[in-house]
């Protein structure tokens, strides 16, 4: 195998996917948001250490925007785990950016995949292993919580019509699949879709929830930046420690 597969441990059982080719318009800046400093380590760098602390996860690939390969260097310097392989450029939307890191991991033939987004840094060891169990009862698996709060559909601003909760979740990130259903699954998609639960829905997988976590957050605003900025500060700790913590209160 070529492109950095030859140094994976066979067989390959588990690789991860983290996506961070957006260029992160809604929380504005001079970079991206997964490559903004967070107290030392940014959101990129957390991310990839998280998956390299599961010790299931043979392989780590991030699909990046082609004009990012110096951030990405920079943010990944000095990381040698030979379960991270090069980059891979990704696409116009989302979902084309999966698909082509899909087809990238393809010659490795790993049994299944974990699709997360860079910019959920503190993603917690125990989210990552419940979704990787539930593979082993259906071919998908989503990080998610229930809906809490109220719901309104509004008009002009105003409160008009309650809408029910029940059974409504709010999915994160990991999403694991059986990685030759996923790679079909996008082949066969339009490149449209949100996230990889709706490409493997529309491909009819059933897909499993597994309960997620609350610091498992999307870094997606100014707002949410300042809070990362925040926790990271008053932790003063490692990110491998950060992560480790995030899920126990």
């Amino acid at each position: 195998m070529t492109d950095g597969m030859s140094q994976l441990r066979q067989p390959v059982g588990v690789a991860a996917l983290i996506v961070a080719a957006g260029r992160g318009t809604r929380m504005g800046g001079a970079i991206p948001k997964q490559y903004a400093p967070l107290n030392g380590a940014c959101a990129l760098r957390r991310s990839v250490e998280a998956f390299l602390r599961i010790r299931r996860i043979d392989a780590v690939r991030v699909v990046i925007h082609p004009a990012d390969r110096p951030l990405y260097d920079e943010a990944l310097a000095g990381l040698r785990d030979p379960r991270v392989l090069p980059p891979q450029d990704g696409g116009s939307s989302r979902a084309h950016s999966v698909h082509l890191g899909l087809e990238s991991l393809a010659p490795a033939q790993p049994d299944r995949v974990l699709i997360h987004d860079a910019a959920r840094p503190f993603v917690p060891a125990a989210v990552i292993d419940g979704v990787i169990d539930a593979l082993d009862r259906c071919e998908g698996a989503c990080a998610a919580l229930p809906l809490v709060d109220a719901l309104w559909q509004t008009e002009n601003g105003h409160a008009t019509t309650s809408v029910p909760r029940e059974g409504l979740w709010r999915a994160q990130t990991p999403q694991g699949f059986a990685f030759r259903r996923l790679l079909d699954a996008h082949r066969r998609g339009d490149g449209s879709a949100a996230d990889d639960v709706a490409v493997a829905r529309a491909d009819g997988m059933g897909v499993m929830l597994v309960e997620g976590a609350e610091c498992n957050y999307k870094i997606t605003t100014a707002a949410d930046y300042a809070r990362a900025l925040a926790e990271t500060a008053a932790q003063g700790r490692s990110p491998l420690r950060l992560v480790e913590e995030g899920g126990r209160g």
